[in-house]
């Protein structure tokens, strides 16, 4: 009976090791890249961003085209009200103040749009850059036998053969040809019917 005994133990004994050995995790093999650098040199990144830039240099020069009346009309209502030594503005200057109004109101109206389609576009462009690098990304790590990839700058020390931006690059050149620098216009919020 104590041999039965024994032998039952060492059975559930192993039995129970053998599950705790099929979950053990298997040790870390890890590559970094560089996005920084893989974003900024990859060649439809580099096109997106000279877009970007263009569309932002646009919007400043425009910027400049609107203030520049302006202030020249906040100048002259400036001095027209100090000219009334505190008497109250005939009909006329109330109408250019509230002109003058309007006219700032509609600029920096359309400031805000142009800077928040600029901001769509580059999250467009973001959004099409993530949606090729995650591919790759396991290719590479495939390839290379990692099964862990960290950004570079996440890390304290890494050593060089662990780098695999190139590879990264590479892959993203050939899959990335072009990027397009104008997201789409928002989906406006659909009528609620009753």
């Amino acid at each position: 009976m104590k041999k039965i005994m024994q032998a039952t133990v060492a059975a559930a004994l192993l039995g129970a090791a053998v599950p705790a050995a099929a979950q053990s995790v298997p040790g870390a093999i890890i590559a970094v890249v560089d996005l920084e650098r893989v974003t900024a040199q990859c060649n439809a990144c580099k096109t997106a961003n000279a877009a970007l830039q263009s569309q932002a240099n646009a919007l400043r020069a425009r910027q400049k085209v609107l203030a520049t009346p302006l202030e020249a009309e906040a100048k002259a209502l400036q001095a027209a009200g100090n000219a009334l030594n505190g008497k109250a503005p005939d009909a006329a200057l109330q109408a250019r103040a509230q002109a003058f109004e309007t006219k700032r109101q509609q600029a920096a109206q359309e400031l805000s749009r142009q800077e928040q389609q600029i901001q769509r576009n580059q999250a467009y462009i973001q959004q099409q850059i993530g949606a090729k690098l995650g591919p790759i990304y396991q290719q590479v790590m495939t390839r290379r036998g990692a099964n862990m990839m960290v950004e570079i700058g996440t890390t304290l020390a890494s050593a060089a053969s662990l780098d695999v931006s190139t590879d990264v690059l590479t892959a993203l050149n050939a899959s990335l040809t072009t990027i397009q620098t104008t997201a789409p216009a928002p989906k406006q919020a659909a009528p609620q019917g009753r």
